[in-house]
């Protein structure tokens, strides 16, 4: 059941990316924002997905990563840095006045605070770990991405993009295992092979729809 719902995620991700695009680059980076809150949100569910244990947030960042290469292919790389930043700023904000919220006591007939506090308490290793890796990662694929653009003349957009997000997220999972995870649990090299492998699962399956965007791009 879980590995049905992990494509239709995809597909649904890659669709709101291909309408974004159509309104415009404020629903482009908005989109991004919206995504970025929600990977730092639900990094510490748990699902099995072909047999293995995963996070569910391996979607959300291949899609985030999609969507700044698109952002740095039709509108530049300071629009993509900027983008960026707005959704660090997104991020970092949506955690502080989550906490915020927890400060209220709640009434007494209350029956959700103790969800709220479970899932919003992070681990402050994790979330400097998530915040850090975020903004290393994502400025590490604009210079690259950027490199290969200029390598091969605006050509093989798809390719550029496998190459791209495949090697950006090799370090994302490498790094955050390590700032976030290591010493933590028993050995971070199965978490490692094991997210990687999901993540190039998902690169694999949207990647591909990158080619729509020129379409939308030359009838905009």
């Amino acid at each position: 059941m879980n590995e049905l719902i992990f494509l239709a995620h995809i597909f649904v991700l890659i669709a709101a990316l291909l309408i974004a695009l159509h309104i415009g680059i404020h629903a482009l980076i908005g989109l991004i924002c919206v995504q970025t809150v929600l990977m730092n949100l639900f990094v510490i569910k748990t699902i099995t997905l072909f047999g293995l244990t995963v996070t569910a947030t391996d979607a959300y960042a291949v899609s985030i990563m999609l969507g700044l290469n698109v952002i740095q292919e039709y509108f530049g790389r300071a629009m993509a840095q900027r983008a960026i930043w707005i959704s660090f700023f997104t991020a970092l904000a949506s955690i502080i006045l989550g906490n915020i919220q927890l400060l209220y006591l709640p009434a007494l007939g209350d029956t959700t605070h103790a969800h709220f506090v479970e899932i919003l308490s992070f681990m402050p290793r994790i979330v400097i770990a998530s915040l850090l890796t975020y903004l290393v990662v994502m400025y590490g694929d604009s210079l690259f991405y950027g490199w290969l653009k200029k390598r091969f003349e605006g050509k093989y957009l798809v390719a550029r993009n496998y190459l791209s997000i495949s090697a950006s997220q090799l370090l994302d999972t490498v790094l955050f295992s390590f700032l976030g995870l290591y010493g933590i649990v028993p050995s971070v090299v199965p978490i490692i092979v094991v997210s990687y492998a999901v993540k190039m699962v998902v690169i694999l399956l949207g990647t591909p729809f990158m080619a729509l965007t020129k379409q939308l791009v030359a009838k905009k």
